[in-house]
């Protein structure tokens, strides 16, 4: 089964960045930008998380947690991060489970860029998978979501 826009986004509690777990229950309430990608420090992820932390001032407006889920481990979370200065935690999903719950594993196990908006009751309201990653969703595009769901 496809998770698609109107599921109950899948709950997941993950290790991340800044020492400590997270998971999808605790930002009820608000809405949750999940961003899964392929990996740490490679040319378009940076340029993606690069581009959604210097545009963070918006989704805050919007009450928007942004949450970056990738198969990497936490060490390797904590030096992307701090390399960059990410202002929104990064999470590991190394066992992949996030990523399967969300469908968003390609044809030989690997993540695809995806990005996914939860509402504040736990809801899917926003979803895109890539087929290649080559491109990522652009600010724009999510907080115009956002806006469709919090007004």
């Amino acid at each position: 089964m496809t998770l698609s826009v109107g599921d109950q986004a899948p709950e997941f509690s993950l290790p991340g960045t800044g020492d400590r777990d997270y998971s999808l229950t605790e930002y009820l309430g608000q809405p949750v930008v999940l961003v899964f990608y392929p990996g740490d420090d490679t040319p378009v992820c940076t340029k993606q998380l690069n581009s959604y932390n210097d545009d963070l001032e918006q989704f805050t407006e919007m009450n928007a947690q942004v949450l970056g889920v990738s198969a990497q481990d936490i060490a390797s979370h904590d030096a992307f991060s701090s390399k960059h200065g990410f202002s929104f935690p990064l999470l590991a999903d190394t066992e992949k489970v996030a990523a399967g719950l969300y469908g968003t594993l390609g044809p030989i196990g690997f993540p695809r860029r995806s990005v996914f908006i939860v509402d504040g009751e736990g809801i899917v309201r926003y979803s895109h998978r890539a087929i290649a990653g080559l491109t990522f969703r652009p600010v724009d595009e999510l907080i115009g979501e956002l806006a469709k769901i919090t007004s």
